[in-house]
């Protein structure tokens, strides 16, 4: 898979446009300030009395109404939460323009039927692969973050050279651009948050702490091992591979790996991966997921509680002060 890079990009599809950033949380602003520093004319759409619109005006971003900001628009992207996005979709469609271009960030809207385009819509993805805060710094820094592309309506013939000159806008021709589709993005990515790195990691470093207090380590010290050093292994892959990973540390360090880890990710937890991947795909958890929020989020009002009294928080706290 070859990556495409700011010089393989014709930027032109965007010269002249006008794109709407429907949402301003993480990644809205991070790509309406991208896309505005770019010389892309941005507008921010939002709703009545949205607490964003006083920051989207103090940035210098213009706003507007939902309604306003896709009517005036020739590419909308829909960067609010995944669970609302059908709402707002259902609001907007009739004032977004004919034959105009429909784009997100992440495919689940898609891949899981949360949103239905109108047929005359190109409708792609531009999906930055990391928070909106690093999109934008990186940016800032001259830098750039690689991002995924597909397209799931191409009614021009020209979608895919709208998403990609609207990715060189928030500088991920920098890092480079893959393609991809809605599917293969929305199932990685929801795979990698509940099994990997957001959902696994973190319960892992909170067994490994709890495992240590348990057995007599102070606190501090616990949380040193099992969470503090996890920024210096990213650190390390990111530079060097997993590979070369092993190859920096010590010998005490590298035997412990190989011999330890096996033990906690073995056969069984592979099996319940795989389960949980098959969970994704016949949307299982995109159900959980309009669940929680038709129901006012119980189940992560009450997860975000229990985890600022875990333990492994209060260690945190103490090396703070």
């Amino acid at each position: 898979m070859d990556a495409i890079r700011d010089a393989d990009i014709d930027p032109m599809p965007l010269q002249g446009k006008r794109v709407a950033i429907i949402g301003y949380g993480n990644q809205g602003r991070a790509q309406a300030l991208n896309l505005n520093d770019s010389g892309i004319d941005v507008v921010v759409g939002l709703r009545d009395g949205s607490t964003s619109i006083a920051g989207a005006r103090a940035d210098g971003i213009a706003t507007a109404s939902l309604a306003e900001a896709a009517a005036g628009a020739d590419i909308v992207m829909l960067l609010a939460p995944d669970e609302v996005l059908g709402a707002i979709y259902r609001t907007i469609e009739p004032h977004i323009r004919e034959g105009g271009a429909l784009g997100f960030s992440h495919g689940l809207a898609i891949r899981f039927g949360f949103v239905v385009p109108r047929p005359d819509l190109d409708v792609f993805m531009v999906a930055p692969k990391g928070p909106g805060t690093a999109l934008r710094s990186l940016y800032r820094e001259g830098k750039g973050m690689v991002a995924l592309c597909a397209v799931a309506q191409d009614v021009s013939g020209n979608a895919e050279a709208i998403a990609l000159a609207y990715g060189r806008a928030l500088g991920c021709g920098r890092a480079g651009i893959l393609r991809s589709s809605f599917a293969e993005e929305c199932e990685a990515d929801l795979f990698n948050e509940q099994a990997v790195v957001w959902g696994a990691v973190p319960e892992l470093m909170i067994a490994g702490f709890d495992t240590l207090v348990e057995a007599g380590v102070s606190e501090e010290v616990a949380y040193l091992e099992c969470v503090g050093e996890l920024k210096l292994i990213a650190e390390l892959i990111e530079a060097r591979g997993i590979a070369g990973m092993r190859e920096a540390i010590s010998n005490t360090a590298e035997l412990g790996a190989v011999i330890g880890g096996p033990r906690i990710i073995d056969r069984d937890v592979r099996v319940r991966m795989k389960a949980v991947l098959e969970e994704i795909r016949a949307g299982q958890f995109t159900e959980l997921l309009g669940d929680e929020e038709a129901s006012g989020y119980p189940r992560l009002r009450a997860a975000r509680k229990q985890a600022r009294q875990l333990r492994v928080e209060q260690a945190r706290k103490k090396l703070l002060d």
